[in-house]
């Protein structure tokens, strides 16, 4: 079980505590159509402590769907793919993007390092080509109905949850 600081600490307390436990991997969402799926992708990426946030666009975002949990977290807002882009390759971030229509590999065959970064793309057009591109994977996640993709929020949890189960199957522990 995760260990959650007491909330009688001052939140810039708890944020330091959360930051002394938080998970090597980022999740970035390439903005998605519905700002209300972005608050609820920050929401979950707090439940498994992703170590940032990463928001590519200026669209707003819905923060009342974060449930207050953006105030515990690290976003970064980067205005534009380019910059995201320039800033995955100056930090030599390991990108695995998630796209059920170019996939090059199954979630449960993908190698998903310690320190990736997870990406989503919005709900119309799923990832940019120049992700895509920069990608060092392309995952799908299995679907098993007649439904032709997953929502945005609910693939960023079943990414999050199949990096968390690995890290935790090797012997991690908080």
């Amino acid at each position: 079980m995760a260990y959650v600081p007491p909330f009688e600490m001052p939140r810039s307390e708890i944020k330091s505590e959360l930051g002394r436990i938080r998970h090597p991997f980022r999740i970035a969402i390439d903005r998605a159509k519905n700002p209300f799926n972005i608050g609820a992708i920050v929401r979950t990426a707090h439940s498994f402590l992703a170590k940032e946030i990463i928001l590519i666009g200026t669209e707003p975002w819905y923060e009342r769907a974060a449930m207050g949990m953006q105030h515990y977290e690290n976003i970064v807002e980067l205005p534009t793919e380019r910059s995201f882009l320039d800033a995955a390759e100056k930090e030599g971030w390991r990108l695995i993007a998630f796209e059920k229509d170019h996939a090059q590999v199954g979630l449960w065959e993908a190698e998903l390092h310690e320190d990736a970064v997870l990406v989503f793309g919005n709900e119309d057009n799923g990832c940019s080509p120049g992700i895509l591109e920069a990608a060092d994977q392309v995952v799908g996640i299995p679907m098993f109905g007649i439904n032709h993709s997953y929502p945005i929020s609910i693939a960023a949890g079943i990414g999050m949850a199949e990096w968390a189960r690995r890290y935790y199957e090797k012997g991690r522990c908080l």
